[in-house]
């Protein structure tokens, strides 16, 4: 059997366009789902991907002000990615993650004060540092999380009821 050395050499290529594209730099955790506390909680990473979170979740949108960890997180739990970005970032920059979203039932988009890039991407047990808006891996990541495997809950609701930021 004749095999054309073209395809086989594109093979690569067409396999990793298919399977969401380059994902390098994801940090992976091990976050057990299901675990329900009131108030406050301290997360280790900022901001977190998994772990003990508020009963009620928050309610998936694009948010101009900042979450409350503990709703998010569960909101993760049930297959949201959470896109959170610098509030220094510049506008067009925010529009483009807005465009990203857009349409997606699952997602989180918010401004986090402090966060160590200027854009992360979380979802449960996954997180994933950038630089810029316009990186491919912003759609490779929703592509990949976005009711995903590592979400505990994927497929639970993701539209209530808590829908309240940091500062109304």
């Amino acid at each position: 059997m004749l095999v054309n050395r073209a395809l086989l050499l594109a093979l690569p290529v067409i396999l990793a366009s298919c399977s969401g594209g380059d994902l390098t730099g994801v940090k992976t955790f091990k976050y057990q789902g299901g675990q329900h506390q009131e108030g406050q909680i301290a997360y280790t990473e900022h901001p977190p991907v998994g772990g003990t979170h508020n009963p009620r979740w928050q309610k998936c949108g694009v948010y101009d002000n900042p979450l409350y960890d503990q709703f998010a997180v569960h909101s993760m739990e049930h297959g949201a990615v959470w896109i959170t970005y610098l509030p220094s970032l510049p506008a067009g920059d925010v529009a483009k993650l807005k465009a990203a979203v857009d349409g997606r039932s699952y997602t989180l988009l918010s401004p986090y004060p402090g966060q160590a890039a200027p854009v992360m991407m979380s979802a449960w047990n996954a997180q994933l540092s950038l630089q810029d808006a316009s990186d491919p891996r912003v759609k490779a990541f929703l592509s990949k999380y976005e009711q995903g495997a590592t979400a505990p809950e994927r497929g639970a609701a993701c539209d209530g009821p808590y829908s309240t930021t940091e500062t109304q």
